[in-house]
Formats: structure tokens, C-alpha cells, sequence
């Protein structure tokens, strides 16, 4: 069976992070979720480390959080306990190198709001966004309502927020979603350009806590 998430450092002190999980769209799950806070550790303790890029593998970044294991923890107490102890998206608020999202397919859910985590955000053409957790009977619950709203404008944060609708890389790019958007098969090349732009020189990064 395939790790549900890779890690890979190359000799430039790029990380990349895939999500992959292919075959159910890259939909988090417990596992994922795991793999996701040791590798962020790395990140954050290796010396080398100048930069961390997340990327799907297959058709989409990342349809959210796998909903099917929702209500399988033990007790809402040790659901709450878990993530506290866990806190992955706290953790990669924390990193003190650039982050960059590499996104194209779907990225609904927590699959929209890791790379709201990130500095920069290139898509592909095809991108969907959106926060649908309201059309499920709930709210965002790794962080989008706060980093959203600090990223594009009140409203039209409040209307993905409230709507649960998604919208393509036009509005995206519109409301400062995104940074870029390419056709799919210039993505890479835009993604490593971002890149060799992040690592030419020094520099710090600040960013909001939840």
C-alpha cells in the first residue's frame, strides 16, 4: 500500500508534501492527517529546509476532509483532544520558511484551507474552490473562517463561507485567492519559477494564528 503522504527534500532545501490519495481525490483522512504533523515537524526541524511545497497526486489537489470517518472517534472528547495534541494547521502557520500550493482540480474544504496556510498559491486553470462544509451541516473547521476573510474580500468570503458554492480561477485570482493561474500543463514550470523566486534571497515571513 502506498504512503497516503510523501515527503521528498531536494538538494535545494525544497520540501514537497503530496497528498496521495488518489483514487478518493485526496480526501484527508486520520492517517493523512498524521503523516501530514510528522512531516511538518521535519520540516520545521531540518536545517536545510528553505521552503515547503504541497501538491495532490491524480486529478484534483484535494477534495477536503474524508467525511466518512466523521462521528468514528471514540468521544467528542478525544476527537477535541486529538486535534489540540495534532494541531497540523497550527503547525504549518508556524513554519518560518515560504509555502508555497501547487492546486488544480478540486480544492473544496481542507483541501482549500491548507493552502490558505500557504504565501503563495498557483493553480491550474481547471481549479475549483470552495468551502462546502455548510451544505454537510457545518462550519469550516481547519481555520477557513478566519484565513479566508483575511485573504479576499469580507464578502466574498462570506459568500463561499455561507453558500458552500464554488468558484473557478477567475473569481479566484479577482479576490487575490490565488497568485497565478496556468493551463495544467505549464503548472509545474509556474510552480518552480515561484519558487526560484522565494529562495533568490533572504528573508522573514510573519503569519496570523488562528
Amino acid at each position: 500500500m502506498a504512503d497516503l503522504v510523501l515527503l521528498d527534500i531536494d538538494d535545494r532545501g525544497v520540501a514537497t508534501i503530496t497528498l496521495n490519495r488518489p483514487e478518493r481525490l485526496n480526501a484527508i483522512n486520520m492517517a493523512m492527517r498524521d503523516l501530514l504533523w510528522e512531516y511538518l515537524q521535519a520540516c520545521r526541524d531540518h536545517p536545510d529546509v528553505r521552503a515547503v511545497c504541497f501538491r495532490g497526486e491524480g486529478r484534483s489537489f484535494s477534495a477536503g476532509a474524508d467525511i466518512s470517518e466523521f462521528g468514528t472517534a471514540p468521544s467528542l472528547w478525544e476527537s477535541r483532544r486529538a486535534r489540540h495534541e495534532r494541531d497540523v494547521w497550527g503547525l504549518l502557520l508556524s513554519l518560518p520558511v515560504p509555502l508555497v500550493a501547487r492546486l488544480h482540480g478540486y480544492c473544496f474544504g481542507a483541501g482549500l484551507e491548507l493552502p490558505l496556510c500557504c504565501d503563495v498559491r498557483v493553480a491550474a486553470e481547471d481549479a475549483r474552490f470552495a468551502l462546502p462544509e455548510v451544505t454537510l451541516g457545518y462550519i469550516p473547521s481547519a481555520g477557513g473562517t478566519q484565513t479566508l476573510p483575511r485573504t479576499i474580500p469580507p464578502g466574498a468570503a462570506a459568500d463561499l463561507i455561507l453558500t458552500g458554492e464554488p468558484v473557478g480561477t477567475e473569481e479566484a485570482l479577482r479576490w487575490g485567492l490565488i497568485s497565478r493561474a496556468v493551463p495544467e500543463a505549464e503548472l509545474d514550470a509556474a510552480v518552480e519559477e515561484e519558487l526560484g523566486r522565494l529562495l533568490s534571497g533572504p528573508f522573514e515571513l510573519g503569519r496570523p494564528t488562528l
